[in-house]
C-alpha cells in the first residue's frame, strides 16, 4: 500500500515483501495522487499517470490493482475507519505491507505502528519494509524528482531501477522539424513533473499501431524559445525510423542530458546545432 510514484527501487522493495507474504499480490494505491487533491494549484509534481504506473506494476507481476479514489470522503477517514471500512470491509485484506515512512488517515494521525495496532485489532498482518537507499539518501520520489530538475537522469535512474520514462500519444506539431530535415514525434507532458528542459539523448519505444520497436533518438524537452512563448512539451527524433506516429502511443527513456534549451541567432545555426545533438546523443547511447 502506498503511491508508488515513479514505482522506485524502495517501491519495488514493498512489492517483493509483500509477495513474500503469500496469497495474491494487490497493490492499494489512491487516484488522484493526495497530495494532488490537498495542493489542487501546486505544480505538477507526478513522476507518472496512473496508466505508466499500471504498466509498471503489471511487470513485476502485480496481479491485482486497486486505486482508491482520493477525495474529501476518503481523505477524512481516521486511521481505525480506514482500516475497518476500507481495509478489511471494502477489500478483504489478509496483509498489508507497507514502507516504514508510511502514513495515513486524516490530518496523516497513523503511521506504521498504528497500522500494526489496527491489524491485531482486525485480523490481518503487516509487514514494514525498512527505506532503501545508498550513500545515507533514501530513494523517494522526491530525490528523484530533484535529480530530474537537475539535469541528472542518470542519477534518477539508479534510484528507480529503470530509465525515468515520459508515456504519452504523438500529437500534430507545427511541422518545424520535418522542414528542417529532423523530423520529430510531439508529446504533451501535462500533469507530470517538469525534468530540466534541454536536449537529451533517449531511448524510445513506440508501444501502439504497425510500427511496433524500440529504438534510439535524440529529444528536445522544452518551450521552443526561438519560435514565441509556447507550452512545454517533448519533441523526439527517432534515428533511423521514417513512418507515421501520429495518434500512437511511445515512451521515451531519458538517458542523458546533453544541454540547455537555447535561442540561435538563425534557423541554420539551429539546424547545425540539432545534427551536433544527434552526433552526441549516438555517441551517449553507444555506450550506455
Amino acid at each position: 500500500m502506498g503511491n508508488f510514484d515513479g514505482v522506485h527501487l524502495g517501491h519495488r522493495a514493498v512489492i517483493e515483501a509483500a509477495r513474500q507474504a503469500g496469497g495474491p499480490l494487490g497493490i492499494v494505491t489512491f487516484e488522484p495522487h493526495p497530495r494532488q487533491f490537498f495542493a489542487p494549484d501546486a505544480p505538477p509534481f507526478r513522476l507518472m499517470n496512473s496508466e505508466s504506473r499500471a504498466n509498471r506494476l503489471a511487470r513485476l507481476g502485480v496481479e491485482q490493482l486497486y486505486e482508491l479514489p482520493f477525495g474529501a470522503v476518503l481523505a477524512g477517514l481516521a486511521p481505525e475507519a480506514f482500516a475497518r471500512d476500507v481495509l478489511v470491509g471494502g477489500l478483504g485484506v489478509a496483509h498489508v505491507t507497507v514502507g516504514a515512512d508510511f502514513v495515513f488517515g486524516k490530518d496523516r494521525a497513523g503511521n506504521v505502528a498504528t497500522l500494526r495496532d489496527l491489524g491485531g485489532q482486525f485480523g490481518f498482518g503487516v509487514t514494514v519494509v525498512p527505506l532503501v537507499g545508498a550513500g545515507g539518501q533514501d530513494y523517494s520520489s522526491t530525490a528523484i524528482r530533484q535529480a530530474l530538475t537537475d539535469g541528472r537522469p542518470r542519477d534518477a535512474e539508479r534510484m528507480l531501477g529503470h530509465l525515468h520514462r515520459i508515456e504519452g500519444e504523438v500529437v500534430h506539431g507545427n511541422k518545424r522539424g520535418r522542414e528542417f530535415g529532423w523530423p520529430t514525434a510531439n508529446m504533451r507532458i501535462d500533469d507530470l513533473h517538469l525534468p530540466r528542459l534541454g536536449v537529451y539523448a533517449v531511448v524510445v519505444d513506440v508501444l501502439t499501431g504497425p510500427d511496433k520497436l524500440s529504438c534510439q533518438g535524440v529529444a528536445s524537452l522544452g518551450v521552443r524559445p526561438m519560435f514565441g512563448r509556447n507550452a512545454p512539451n517533448l519533441e523526439v527524433h527517432l534515428f533511423d525510423f521514417s513512418g507515421d506516429l501520429y495518434g500512437q502511443h511511445l515512451s521515451v527513456g531519458l538517458v542523458e542530458f546533453l544541454r540547455d534549451e537555447a535561442e540561435f541567432d538563425s534557423v541554420q545555426v539551429l539546424i547545425d546545432q540539432i545534427a551536433a545533438d544527434a552526433d552526441q546523443a549516438r555517441a551517449v547511447l553507444a555506450g550506455a
